[in-house]
């Protein structure tokens, strides 16, 4: 039984460094184009907000960068997903591998970006004379695990069902943009007509976790309510991503 688990985990690592060097193949600036999106969207959203509308927020600056992070984390291996049995077809054809850990990969290269990222979100902290937490110790590695189940559990969905549909590619790109203005990652939760605040924060999978993300970065607190909401959210995810690939599975040679 050991020696299986370690045999996943070497697979897990080469296929991860696989693709961490397919990713930055031929690129000269590497690693800045990981934190360039969210800054180039953080700037775009600050001077429209900020500069143009003139909202009233302390620190929106640093607001954006803490949710639009771990946002990015999940929109490209949501976004990606869908491609990747089709990507590794010749891989999955020459090797003896479980197929349901290619979507891992891909999901834990794009994790290993966001924790890289992180010491930008410490550079804004320090800039509006803020600090990281000693919460951060725990926080983290919590928030770390659900958001890996949860976009794990997603994107093996996406990835099983489009060797079959191949509209969902385009589809998975149109729902995050979506799932993006509603959940609250460039406004505040307080913002959210009293009415709705319950709807938007806890009917949304994303809204729980993003919320969590911002406030464990900028006060160093973790809600109780969240975190949970959001781990139930991870776990549906990921049996249901899960029940599909092992539905699928066995049909995927017919398509590849």
């Amino acid at each position: 039984m050991n020696s299986r688990i370690q045999h996943y985990i070497d697979l897990i690592t080469i296929l991860t460094q696989k693709e961490m060097k397919v990713r930055y193949k031929s690129t000269f600036f590497g690693y800045i184009w990981s934190i360039a999106h969210p800054l180039a969207f953080a700037f775009v959203f600050f001077m429209a907000f900020k500069v143009v509308m003139r909202i009233q927020m302390e620190g929106y600056a640093v607001f954006l960068i803490a949710g639009l992070f771990p946002w990015q984390w999940f929109s490209n291996s949501v976004n990606a997903s869908p491609m990747v049995f089709l990507l590794n077809a010749s891989l999955i054809k020459k090797v003896s591998l479980p197929r349901n850990i290619l979507p891992l990969a891909t999901v834990l290269q794009d994790m290993i970006h966001f924790l890289l990222a992180i010491p930008v979100i410490v550079l804004f902290l320090f800039i509006y004379h803020k600090s990281p937490a000693v919460s951060w110790l725990y926080g983290i590695p919590t928030l770390l695990i659900i958001q890996l189940l949860m976009t794990y559990g997603l994107s093996l969905m996406l990835a099983s069902i489009n060797l079959f549909v191949r509209d969902l590619e385009r589809l998975a790109i149109i729902g995050t943009s979506l799932l993006f203005y509603f959940t609250p990652i460039i406004y505040p939760e307080t913002m959210i007509p009293a009415q709705y605040k319950t709807l938007v924060l806890y009917a949304n999978p994303l809204s729980p976790l993003m919320t969590s993300w911002r406030n464990l970065f900028l006060n160093g607190t973790l809600e109780l309510s969240l975190v949970a909401a959001s781990f139930v959210y991870s776990l549906f995810a990921l049996m249901l991503g899960y029940a599909v690939y092992t539905r699928l599975s066995w049909k995927f040679a017919e398509v590849l």
